[in-house]
């Protein structure tokens, strides 16, 4: 098929660095062969500045004993297990500034732990699923004992996950020591089971194929170098050889680090959700043409997002760095917006209004909130609609500069009341009566501890608050929590469900308790204290 032939923006090629990068390392084996001893042993090398140790699993706790290693010098990166604060604790390394010049190492242990916490995860969730259908079509509810199937697409988001963590290992600048178990399993030849066995890295099977170099360690004190990639050494393709006096120290300097990049070259590749190719468009009436949204996020979508988040009810700072997290810092720049203060990028207009929202605290805190622009303002100059504003008393809006006030906090000052076309369906009718503050507080409150009970299910049921929710969001406006009726009657509907697989876990104490529960439960934070401590402090 005919395709396009000229370039379509300019290039500039460049020749190699010929600089390694700063290696992958997978140290595998059967159980008590030495792993984790290698990697404590291998953080005294001179090659490295300091050693950061995420132990994930914690069955074998050997990541404070293995601190009496002789030249041991690492530390020991916490996380609460959940896979959000692992990715979380990665970023934190990967933020580490260089010590005394020498890049850090990252020593994950174990992989093999990891991969097991994500196939649970989508079990349970497959089992969450069961039960709901279920529900849906009044029949039995599948018991403990019953087989349940996990879909294709819940393995394929595990793998999504995976490859976030890897992801964020290529980003690490210096050496990563990634630990996992092998297993013996039946050898297979042409789909069929054979009489010989051989050995498998027990990981998401892809793993390999992502590390620079694999070292095999079949007991304490037997290395084999399996696959490597290193110009600094002499091998012999296509076989595994004898690593003789192994050290991670040994193994670095064969693969030249000391010789590597700052950072590593990585050329990742980004998925196209259109599959129409540039300039193959069928031909359409330009007036469809014209009503048709542009692909990506535009400079009005961009507008209308930030403009939600300053609104938020709650936690308008929160929702505008979800925003940024979501779409990227990158796309949001690329993104024009038309402002009351000129023409700026959607990530320079959320920076301001972060700015702003500063600004804001610190002026409540001290009692300082005369002259400060009104909330109506907020959306006008998020939006850059004046004329649905309506004129003010104040002067003329300055033109942009690093002077000019960026948006207030519309969670210090009310709402200016919209305009008939901005107000959704979900919203209640104009005619009735406003809230006073009082009422508007004990609203917020009754909201907060709605979304943290939505919070408490969706921890429990396996699943992301987003999916929890996703049945009674608008998806027109994400990052905007539900209604609040809709929230509870979604909450109250699934507490049955949360409370069986409270049971089952044998926490009965606190699935009597969110039984007899109110409607809202005021004191949800402190019911599941014990489970969650990270919750927010409510009633």
């Amino acid at each position: 098929m005919a395709g396009i032939i000229a370039p379509q923006r300019t290039r500039k090629s460049r020749k190699p660095t010929g600089k390694p990068n700063p290696p992958i390392i997978l140290l595998t084996g059967p159980e008590k062969s030495g792993k984790s001893y290698e990697a404590a042993r291998g953080s005294s090398s001179e090659l490295i500045g300091m050693t950061y140790w995420i132990e994930i699993g914690g069955t074998e706790g050997t990541a404070d004993y293995y601190g009496r290693v002789p030249g041991a010098a690492y530390e020991i990166v916490p996380h609460d297990g959940s896979y959000q604060d692992i990715l979380d604790a990665i970023r934190w390394v990967n933020h580490q500034p260089r010590v005394d010049g020498k890049p850090n190492m990252l020593v994950i242990d174990s992989m093999t732990s990891l991969w097991d916490m994500l196939s649970d995860e989508i079990a349970m969730y497959a089992r969450n699923r069961a039960i709901a259908k279920a529900q849906r079509n009044r029949s039995r509810i599948p018991t403990l004992d019953d087989p349940v199937v996990i879909d294709s697409d819940l393995w394929n988001r595990a793998k999504d996950r995976w490859g976030e963590v890897l992801w964020l290992l290529r980003r690490h600048q210096g050496p990563c020591l990634l630990l996992a178990r092998t297993e013996i399993v039946t050898a297979f030849e042409n789909d069929k089971p054979t009489r010989n066995t051989t050995r498998k890295v027990k990981a998401e099977k892809n793993l390999p194929a992502a590390v620079d170099a694999i070292v095999d360690l079949h007991a304490i004190g037997e290395a084999w170098l399996t696959g490597v990639r290193t110009l600094h050494m002499d091998i012999k393709p296509g076989e595994s050889q004898r690593f003789h006096d192994f050290t991670v120290d040994t193994l670095l300097r064969r693969l030249g680090l000391q010789d590597a990049a700052e950072s590593r070259s990585t050329s990742e590749l980004r998925p196209d959700a259109s599959l129409q190719e540039p300039g193959q468009q069928p031909e359409q009436p330009a007036a469809r043409q014209a009503a048709r949204p542009a692909p990506g996020l535009t400079g009005e979508q961009a507008a209308k997002l930030i403009r939600d988040a300053l609104m938020h009810p709650t936690d308008p700072e929160n929702a505008l760095r979800e925003l940024r997290e979501e779409h990227g810092r990158r796309t949001l720049g690329a993104v024009k917006t038309d402002t009351a203060w000129g023409v700026m990028s959607a990530d320079d207009l959320i920076t301001k209004s972060l700015d702003h929202l500063k600004t804001k605290a610190e002026q409540a805190k001290n009692g300082q909130d005369e002259g400060t622009p009104s909330s109506a303002e907020t959306s006008s100059h998020a939006s850059g609609d004046e004329e649905k504003s309506g004129p003010t008393d104040r002067d003329e809006p300055e033109p942009a500069g690093e002077g000019t006030p960026p948006p207030p906090d519309p969670a210090t000052e009310p709402p200016a009341p919209e305009q008939p076309e901005d107000v959704s369906e979900a919203e209640e009718p104009q005619d009735l009566p406003r809230p006073r503050p009082a009422q508007a507080n004990r609203v917020n409150k009754v909201m907060a501890v709605l979304l943290t009970e939505a919070e408490v299910q969706a921890r429990i049921l396996g699943m992301t608050m987003s999916e929890h929710l996703e049945a009674i969001s608008d998806p027109s406006n994400e990052g905007t929590p539900p209604p609040m009726v809709k929230l509870r009657s979604h909450v109250v509907e699934h507490r049955p469900m949360v409370i069986g697989l409270l049971e089952e876990r044998g926490e009965r104490d606190i699935a009597n308790a969110y039984r007899l529960a109110g409607k809202p439960e005021l004191k949800i934070a402190s019911m599941f204290a014990t489970l969650y401590s990270d919750l927010a402090t409510t009633g």
